[in-house]
């Protein structure tokens, strides 16, 4: 029995408030904590180590959590999956108030776990429930991840005036909440629609709100183009796809600059004579400039066949930006803004490339999984690498030097990912590998039946 249009509109319109609410609970958690460090530091009596600790477990946890986000949405459906990374998130943000050592590094890992299932499954239900507004909507939650981000770290300091460190930590246990209500409505409802078939089965497929697949043709048989094909996706590897590994190489290349940047940036413009609180702001400027970056990007490079032009004007302006600090550091300014742009660009590209790359909903969560638990490894690795080579040289040189050397595979790896072709899981066919083959289009509803019928 199909769903009358009303309610359809109404599931598609609660899938997108969930949307919303979800990418604005995925950074807060995160970015709200770096203002509280002095304070935290004095109550909790933490050492230089264990601060540096606590500020590199979430994007640790990012990466490690990331890989089992596509398992958990096959296993219980993907809003279930989303609904309990939500409630994993408010648990984490409630137990850091507890004032104990044990519950601050706890709660964030329990946080930063529920971020990383949320991180994945975000582009699976973009991809899933609205095929043709890819660009707009990976847009609008890209815009949304650097709002929320920006209010817990703008928050921080103000909430903890107000009523101290354990409301600051606690306030996003809030929205987090009421994200989960509702997530947990459509997880029922999905539920509801589909009755009497294993979980296993359903992550995840387009069955999981049928209003949210509104427009789009049934197969023959009446389950929904993504179910369809959700067991093939599940066949083979995305460790033998090429293609996935060129994604996750440049997805984890650019966040990799972005985290570096960000986190070093200050303290290198301070010792080239710009005041502590200039060189902070700068920071801020780098973000700032992202924000509608992040949601331009993505329109646009949805609309284009191939996406190698933006790769490589991306990748180009982070060269300049870098070379520029090793010619002309006291130009601080100049190169903030075309970092800025090079960051704000690159990785809403990368995020892009996930649904563009993917012939269904399954193959992108699982490529989510596999990239973003991949990328935000090995970015995890770059401010501390560009630390050390700081303290063991003393000078700045040889750390640009080594962002500039990043470059190259970040260069190559995007053309590759950027090329037009889905990812294919599991071995080349014999007649050659299948994710070269061009896409019809990359984005509408019709090339991705097109691409079903092969």
């Amino acid at each position: 029995m199909t769903s009358s249009p009303r309610t359809t509109r109404s599931a598609a319109i609660w899938t997108l408030a969930g949307l919303v609410l979800l990418t604005l609970n995925l950074r807060a958690a995160i970015t709200g904590v770096p203002p509280l460090l002095g304070e935290l530091q004095d109550t909790f009596g933490l050492t230089g180590v264990e601060v540096s600790v606590l500020t590199t477990l979430p994007e640790l946890c990012l990466g490690l959590f990331s890989a089992l986000a596509p398992l958990l949405a096959r296993r219980i459906g993907t809003e279930a999956a989303i609904t309990a990374a939500l409630v994993v998130i408010t648990a984490g943000l409630l137990l850091r108030v507890v004032p104990a050592q044990t519950a601050l590094f706890s709660g964030t890992v329990l946080a930063a776990a529920g971020m990383a299932t949320g991180n994945v499954l975000v582009p699976a239900v973009i991809k899933r429930g609205f095929p043709d507004r890819v660009g707009p909507l990976t847009g609008l939650s890209m815009m949304l991840l650097s709002v929320g981000g920006a209010a817990g770290a703008g928050l921080a300091v103000p909430l903890d005036h107000l009523g101290g460190w354990r409301p600051a930590l606690a306030a996003w246990a809030v929205p987090a909440l009421v994200a989960a209500l509702v997530w947990g409505s459509l997880a029922l409802r999905a539920r509801t629609h589909r009755p009497g078939r294993p979980a296993a089965e359903t992550a995840p497929s387009a069955d999981t709100a049928p209003s949210a697949s509104a427009g789009r043709p049934r197969t023959p048989t009446g389950t929904s183009p993504d179910t369809a094909t959700g067991a093939a996706a599940d066949q083979g590897s995305l460790l033998r796809s090429p293609l996935a590994w060129a994604v996750m190489v440049f997805m984890g290349m650019t966040s990799l600059m972005f985290y570096t940047l960000t986190a070093w940036l200050p303290e290198m413009m301070h010792d080239h004579g710009f005041t502590p609180a200039t060189a902070g702001m700068m920071n801020s400027v780098i973000i700032v400039i992202g924000i509608p970056l992040g949601f331009v990007v993505p329109v646009v490079a949805a609309r284009m066949r191939d996406q190698r032009p933006l790769v490589l004007g991306a990748v180009a302006l982070m060269a300049v930006g870098l070379v520029g600090l090793l010619l002309a550091p006291r130009a601080g300014w100049v190169w903030t803004a075309v970092f800025g742009v090079a960051t704000g660009s690159a990785f809403p590209i990368a995020l892009t490339l996930l649904s563009l790359r993917s012939p269904n909903a399954a193959v992108t969560a699982r490529l989510s999984g596999m990239a973003q638990s991949g990328g935000y490894l090995l970015a995890a690795s770059g401010p501390l690498t560009f630390g050390v080579l700081r303290s063991a040289t003393g000078g700045w040189e040889a750390s640009i030097w080594l962002l500039l050397l990043l470059v190259v595979p970040e260069l190559v790896c995007g053309l590759l990912a950027a090329r037009p072709g889905f990812v294919r899981p599991g071995p080349p066919a014999p007649d050659g590998p299948e994710e070269s083959r061009p896409e019809p289009a990359p984005v509408s509803a019709r090339s991705t039946e097109s691409d079903r019928a092969h």
